[in-house]
This record gives C-alpha cells, structure tokens and sequence, in this order.
C-alpha cells in the first residue's frame, strides 16, 4: 500500500468515481431531489404530516371540504327529489323537514299524466337530436376545411369565426329572429318548426374551433400519404379523419346535447305553439297552472333524465373529454 493510496479522498473525487461506477447518478440525484422539493411545496412538510395529531386534523379537514361540497352540489337536487314525494302543504310549512306526511309517489305519476311530460320529453329530444346532428355536420366540416384543406382564404375565415365569440348572443338574438322569420333566398318562415332550432344550434364557433384545433394535432404526413395514394378531399374526410376525431366528436356531442337540452330564449321564441315546444319552454309556462306537488315532481323527472344519461354513458363522456387533445397512434 502506498502513501498515495493512503491518503482521503476528496469530494470531487469521490463524485468523479461514483459517476464513472454508474453514469446516470446525476440524473438519478437530480430526480430524486427534484421529488422532494415538490414534496415539501406545501403548507405541511412531508415530516409534519407525518404527526399524528396534523394526520387526523388533515383528515378532518379534507372530510368537512368534502362534505361541504356534497352538500353544494347535490344539496339542491336532494332538495328537489324530497319536494317531488312530498305534498304541497309540507313543502309550503315545513320545507326542510323529511318527509313529514310520508312519500306521496302519486306525484310523479300525475307528472307524467297531467303535465304532459311525455309530449314535451319527445319535444325536447327531437331538439336535442338534430342539434347535435347539424353541430356535428358543421363543425367537422368546418374545421376539416380550415385545418386540412386550407384553402387561400383559411385565414380570414378563421379570423371571422374567431370574431363572432366575441360578440354577445343578445346582439345577434334580433337579426338571427329576423332571418329565420324570413329565411334569405328562399323566403320560408321556419317559425313553429325543429329547423328554427336546429340550423343556428349547428352554427357554433366553439365547436369549430376546437375540432380544428384538434384536427391540427394529426400529422400532416397522414394526409400527403392519402392524398398521393389518389385520395379525394371526401375520402379524407371520411376514412381518415374522421376515425382519428373520435375523442372529440364526443366532446361536441356533450356540448351539444346538454346546451339543446337547457336552451330557454331561443325555443320559446321560435316555438310558440305549445304542442312543439320542449321541456325547458313548457314547464316554466305550466308552473301557473298546476299544483306545486306535481309541477316539483315534473322538474324533478326533468333533471333525472340528463343525469341518468349521463351515469349510462359517463366513461364515454369522460374517456372523450380527457383525450381531447390526445391523438391515437
């Protein structure tokens, strides 16, 4: 052993040799130090919620948040389904108490007899169902141009698209009722028809823009390789982009259904004749005329039937919303 092995060895050294030993330490540390400092960017360090007493304070205050919550966002429509089996003299005298007279299940039934809901559920889906159809059509079309096609004038279309977000929709209401009175070149009044509803539900720049924005994620090597294959501008649309746009085709769909579904100004405008207008327009016009019992049991039924939907189809709805920007190899 010579003196020269004898001798410490220092810091840099030591590094010097661990780093020869295995070369991505570095990158390792840097990890593992980049971990603890996201760790400890809290109010309680991972040493303070490690005490017992801060363990159980946490919980406890995470469960009142959480409980909270709850309360906020189904306080309401608990509310709602305890009124709808509930007579009207207990909802007027004792409106938070549960159930004081006992469960009067006739309500819904009367609901579904007196109120009409059938008629006006059937309204309400043929609304919903050729809004969605006429979004779909326009915004997949609409951003298929801008985004794949892009013609010379791309840019001062998206431009004007862009240009109607910014204009409030109670500026646009009159002209918009003008034109489907009298609908240009053609002269129809499409009053007391779907297409009154339908045709301006398909025109919307949001939809538009984020299919564009999504249909600009997918390579453009998809399309050169189609279109040298001999592909047309239709058989790009249809056999290649298309399938890649699920996600957000399921995206729109959402907006679409549940903005037909809850849309007030626009049918009762358009719809004037009772027999054609949806839920959202005939339940408020009902409300003078039935009893308080059954008109809460209508709206109960109301809002049971987006959220039902919604239970059926929410790993659709979810999978769709998050792999929104997403593109599938």
């Amino acid at each position: 052993m010579t003196v020269k092995d004898s001798l410490p060895v220092s810091a840099p050294a030591t590094a010097a040799i661990a780093l020869a030993a295995d070369p991505q330490q570095p990158g390792r540390r840097r990890r593992r130090r980049r971990n603890v400092e996201e760790a400890d960017r809290s109010i309680l360090s991972s040493f303070d919620r490690g005490k017992g007493s801060i363990r159980v304070i946490t919980l406890l205050i995470g469960a009142l948040v959480l409980l909270g919550l709850i309360v906020v966002s189904a306080g309401p429509l608990l509310w709602l389904a305890k009124a709808a089996t509930s007579t009207t003299q207990d909802t007027l005298s004792q409106p938070f108490a549960l159930w004081p007279s006992g469960f009067t299940w006739q309500n819904l039934t009367d609901a579904l007899v007196r109120v009409q809901f059938g008629k006006y559920l059937a309204n309400t889906a043929w609304v919903a169902i050729g809004s969605w159809l006429f979004s779909l059509l326009v915004a997949t079309t609409g951003g298929f141009g801008l985004s794949v096609l892009r013609p010379r004038y791309a840019k001062a279309v998206y431009a004007g698209v862009l240009a109607t977000l910014f204009i409030p929709g109670i500026v646009s209401l009159v002209p918009l009722y003008l034109t489907v009175l009298d609908l240009p070149l053609f002269g129809w009044n499409l009053l007391n028809t779907f297409w009154a509803v339908w045709l301006p539900a398909g025109a919307s720049a949001v939809n538009v823009l984020l299919v564009k924005q999504y249909f600009d994620g997918i390579p453009r090597d998809i399309f050169e390789a189609a279109t040298i294959d001999g592909a047309g501008a239709f058989r790009l649309f249809w056999s290649i982009t298309l399938p890649l746009a699920r996600p957000i085709l399921g995206v729109v769909s959402l907006l679409s259904l549940v903005a037909a579904y809850k849309e007030f100004l626009w049918p009762l405008l358009v719809l004037p004749d009772p027999n054609l207008q949806p839920l959202s327009v005939a339940l408020p016009r009902l409300e003078a005329t039935t009893e308080l019992s059954v008109y809460l049991a209508a709206l109960f039924i109301s809002v049971l039937v987006p959220v039902a939907l919604f239970l059926v189809f929410q790993k659709q709805f979810l999978r769709s919303a998050g792999s929104a920007g997403a593109i599938k190899g």
